[in-house]
Formats: C-alpha cells, sequence, structure tokens
C-alpha cells in the first residue's frame, strides 16, 4: 500500500535542499536517508534520500541527482510516497494511519450513527475527519480525544461525544460577552464580540 508522508516545498540554499511538509508521524522511519520514495506526479520520482537534517524547526531534504536550486525548485508541491505493508501498525497504540481510519462508521456515544470517513485533512493544529452524512451532507470532526473518544478497529467505527452545534448547528450555544443587567443595560466593561 502507498501513504503520502511529505510534500516537497521550496528550495533552501543553493546546492539541492528543499524544505517538506511532514505527513507522517514517523518521519525519522519514511524520510531517513536511503529512502527510496514514489512521487505524485509520477514523473518526478522515484527519489532517493541522500540526506536530511532539522534547520529552524523545519526538515531540509537532499536528494540523489538533485545538485543545485533550480533542480530542487522544480521538485515543489511534489508529493512523496512510501510503499507500507498494509497489516504494519504505528508503534504507539493511539495513533492511526489514515488508511485504517478511512470509511470508519462515526457514531454517538449512545450508538446513533452520524456517518461515515470519507477524508482526513491534515491541518497544522490538529487533523480533521470528513464524515459524509446519510443525506449525503458533510461535516468536520476534529480528530482530538475530547471530541473523538473511540477508534474501534474491529467494529470499524469512531465513537465521538460532539459539542453542542458541531453536528447539528441548531443546536449550537451562541456565548456572548454582553451581559444585561437587571435593568437592560451592558454590563460594566463587557465588550461585543463576533459569534
Amino acid at each position: 500500500m502507498q501513504l503520502v508522508v511529505a510534500r516537497i516545498g521550496r528550495a533552501h540554499g543553493v546546492k539541492g535542499e528543499v524544505t517538506v511538509e511532514v505527513r507522517t508521524d514517523e518521519p525519522e522511519l519514511r524520510l531517513a536517508p536511503g529512502a527510496v520514495l514514489a512521487t505524485d506526479p509520477a514523473t518526478a520520482g522515484p527519489l532517493t534520500i541522500e540526506t536530511g537534517r532539522v534547520h529552524s524547526g523545519r526538515l531540509l531534504l537532499r536528494f540523489a541527482g538533485v545538485k543545485d536550486r533550480t533542480a530542487a525548485e522544480a521538485l515543489r508541491n511534489t508529493l512523496l510516497i512510501a510503499d507500507v505493508d498494509p497489516a504494519e501498525l504505528p508503534e504507539d497504540p493511539e495513533e492511526f494511519y489514515d488508511h485504517q481510519l478511512m470509511d470508519l462508521d462515526v457514531v454517538l456515544a449512545d450508538g446513533t450513527a452520524i456517518g461515515r470517513i470519507t477524508e482526513i485533512t491534515h491541518l497544522p493544529s490538529q487533523d480533521l475527519f470528513i464524515v459524509e452524512r446519510p443525506d449525503g451532507s458533510e461535516v468536520m470532526i476534529p480528530f482530538v480525544e475530547e471530541i473523538v473518544t473511540e477508534i474501534d478497529l474491529e467494529e470499524q467505527r469512531a465513537v465521538i461525544t460532539p459539542p453542542p452545534g458541531l453536528i447539528d448547528a441548531s443546536e449550537a450555544v451562541v456565548a456572548s460577552a454582553r451581559e444585561e443587567s437587571a435593568s437592560g443595560s451592558e454590563a460594566p466593561g463587557a465588550k461585543a464580540e463576533d459569534a
């Protein structure tokens, strides 16, 4: 099975290094020197990692045969793809590969069906499940411990406890910084905020 493990960013310096946006929890395994990765578009690869280092919090890679800034810049936005054994699992039992989570049924703690996971979006702050509802609409569920309380791979389901308004907008609780006093005037020091 093939998994996207990184996206190549801009060139760094003049000797062929590139920044990469890491899309794996195991960069030391998937993006190690000597690793041979397929690419999307396929015409850019396969690429063999020659060196890797961290600079100012960003991973920099150099690939065999990429010796200057021009060649490095030509790889920008290329996806790096690793071949992974489908039976392989992350070391941490609380981590999951995207392919393990795709198509899981999403249910509330009481068993109420919400939909199924059709996509996983990786954002800098958290991951999001894109869940297709039975009516064809979609809802985004943040993949955080407070909301996604259980992943049961045997039962092929994700159990969630969403806050009000996440699944049904009509249940949203709009918090306001304005507090009305008994006379109906604004409380001292209160500020209006957008909901």
